[in-house]
């Protein structure tokens, strides 16, 4: 039997003008029939107003393995500018699809949790309030959300995690030694670790680009500055890459050769404490963990003590 249940905020929403549909605050990403999925397996979703149609895919042939229409608009979220698909966890056993944006903002936001597999709707969510999809955990028990708390500025947001167990709400996550701190910037790709663990991805902040690196199975944040990379011409074509076995995510831009001679930016306070994945930013820009040399480029630990981030690593990453 389908279980829903509904979460919902009180504050007061104002409509504004049509936006693309695409999941997130911005106009001109649309996901399309990409999908989401992995080197097996991809999912899909169709809308045929006002149901969808989603699809269990062989990735290599496209030949279906099942499908399941749905009552109601929904679609693969997309994390970012370059349309990075996300909503799967990485044990391929839950699959999120949001409804679709028609404006922002928008007064409430609708989620589909599927069990993968079979696509048997487990629940459906509404929360009142303008959300995007942001991220899942690797067990498919918590979701993670962008939430954005003026109706009038798509970048001022928070991220939230929602227990797709119980229903429970928590966050803002935040960095205690900086509650002040607020996130801000434009999405432009992301990357995911190997085990599904740790989401990375490349903001355009309004001081600095940044990476932000969710720990989704604990709850945590990390997010490393790149302010080097400030005014960058091609910001927006970069791109994440595994490298050296996982040990080290790479921003390059595709179709580039690497260069040398970048300069370094010494990632502190995490880094420095243990072998963990260093971010590397290439086209004369580096930024390596640990480092020798002091320099620009700082991390800001959110929502973890000291001595537990210098035991975290942050894995092996995989572009989404």
């Amino acid at each position: 039997m389908k279980r829903a249940f509904v979460i919902v905020f009180l504050a007061a929403i104002t409509l504004a003008p049509p936006a693309q549909p695409d999941g997130l605050p911005v106009e001109g990403v649309e996901l399309g029939n990409v999908g989401v999925g992995d080197a097996r397996v991809r999912y899909v979703a169709e809308n045929s107003n006002p149901d969808t149609l989603v699809q269990r895919l062989e990735a290599k042939s496209g030949r279906p393995l099942g499908a399941r229409l749905l009552s109601g608009e929904f679609t693969v979220p997309v994390v970012a500018y370059d349309s990075s698909p996300g909503g799967l966890s990485a044990d391929g056993r839950t699959l999120v699809l949001i409804a679709p944006r028609h404006r922002f903002p928008r007064a409430t936001t609708s989620f589909a949790v599927l069990a993968a597999r079979t696509l048997h709707v487990r629940k459906t969510i509404m929360l009142r309030g303008d959300y995007s999809f942001d991220a899942i955990s690797p067990d498919g028990r918590w979701m993670y959300l962008i939430h954005y708390t003026s109706p009038k500025n798509a970048i001022r947001y928070e991220v939230v995690a929602l227990d797709l167990r119980g229903g429970r709400l928590t966050g803002p996550i935040v960095d205690p030694r900086e509650p002040d701190e607020k996130m801000n910037g434009r999405p432009l790709t992301r990357a995911a670790s190997a085990d599904g663990r740790w989401a990375y991805t490349l903001y355009d902040g309004t001081e600095h680009p940044f990476v932000h690196a969710l720990d989704t199975v604990e709850r945590d944040a990390r997010c490393v500055d790149l302010d080097w990379l400030t005014g960058h011409r091609s910001l927006r074509d970069l791109r994440f890459a595994l490298r050296r076995e996982g040990r080290e995510l790479a921003l390059r831009t595709p179709g580039k050769k690497p260069r040398g001679g970048g300069r370094h930016g010494d990632v502190r306070g995490v880094c420095a404490s243990h072998s963990g994945a260093r971010i590397v930013a290439e086209d004369s820009v580096l930024a390596a963990c640990p480092a020798r040399r002091a320099g620009r480029g700082r991390l800001r630990d959110q929502g973890t003590s000291a001595a537990r981030a210098a035991s975290t690593s942050f894995g092996g990453a995989t572009s989404a």
